[in-house]
């Protein structure tokens, strides 16, 4: 049976989120402090205790939830002799997951998957002054009618001209992010009330990821992964922005650039994988939330999280 080895995104952190890991296994402290020597802020401090509002900055979020993906990938190598090469078909990163998943397979090192990580947070709140834009998710529409609203929210009544509202994320099962300018999205919130889709609302976040609204984050991000040391993953990326396997560096970068402002097509990435033989998907790091997500994308796979010490000495009993 294929493994698939899947990294969780923004919304996955949590205050508590590594705590236990770093209590119980050396490998895991060893993760943590790397980090915060390499970045010279006690992150780690932040994940263990909170407070809950500046862990969910943007620019602290995005390294501490690779953090605790690569603290549970170095416990399982150095505690359970696991061999990810060995054992895994494909990885997948949903948006900053994605900067995890290369790091577990050996594209960055960690200390340059923090400073990417750092930077691209930076860069991503940077883009839009606070309050222009806004995301919004989409629950019971499907890609296709979230793309027509989207299409008819752009309109500018008062100018006649057209706004950024763009999908951000399919996440399938009926999950749809949408994100751009703040009128057009409300806009596009009502246009979506009016055609019916379940429940449309704003989400709290502090900006419009992933459209065309985040291209000067994009050409930071095409500065820093062009000096950036990168090698080939140990095993293929199915990458948000292709839904396809991906090997070679130069064709990651790339993808990594354009994932800034691109749609995270995770509906597609889950099915590629499945289609690709994986049966197996274990998602590596904080929260539950692509397992979730999972059951409804691919509800005869077998799916599981790994984040805690608990987590982690079943899934090596397993193997």
């Amino acid at each position: 049976m294929a493994l698939a080895f899947t990294f969780p995104g923004q919304g996955s952190q949590a205050p508590g989120m590594g705590r236990d890991l770093a209590a119980a296994f050396p490998a895991a402290r060893e993760v943590f402090q790397e980090i915060d020597e390499t970045l010279k802020q006690k992150l780690s401090k932040l994940m263990f205790e909170g407070p809950p509002e500046e862990l969910t900055l943007t620019t602290n979020a995005q390294p501490a939830l690779m953090a605790v993906s690569l603290a549970v990938l170095r416990v399982l190598e150095k505690e359970g002799g696991f061999v990810l090469r060995d054992r895994v078909a494909l990885v997948a990163g949903h948006s900053l997951g994605e900067y995890a998943a290369l790091a577990a397979a050996g594209s960055f090192s960690l200390a340059t998957t923090a400073r990417l990580l750092r930077l691209r947070g930076d860069s991503m709140q940077k883009a839009v002054p606070a309050g222009e834009g806004a995301m919004a998710a989409l629950l019971g529409a499907e890609l296709e009618q979230a793309t027509a609203i989207c299409a008819a929210a752009a309109a500018d009544p008062v100018t006649g001209g057209r706004q950024v509202v763009e999908v951000a994320n399919d996440n399938g099962g009926g999950q749809i992010v949408i994100s751009g300018q703040a009128a057009a999205v409300d806009r596009a919130i009502e246009g979506a009330k009016a055609a019916g889709v379940k429940r449309a609302m704003k989400l709290p976040v502090s900006a419009p990821f992933h459209c065309a609204l985040m291209a000067p984050a994009a050409d930071a991000m095409a500065e820093a992964l062009a000096a950036a040391e990168m090698r080939a993953p140990l095993v293929p990326l199915v990458a948000n922005v292709s839904a396809a396997k991906a090997t070679d560096p130069a064709a990651i970068r790339d993808l990594l650039v354009r994932q800034v402002t691109g749609t995270v097509r995770w509906r597609e990435c889950i099915l590629a994988m499945g289609s690709m033989g994986c049966e197996q998907f274990v998602e590596i790091g904080s929260g539950r939330v692509l397992t979730g997500l999972m059951k409804r994308l691919a509800p005869e796979a077998r799916a599981s999280a790994i984040g805690t010490p608990a987590d982690i000495e079943a899934f090596l009993r397993s193997l």
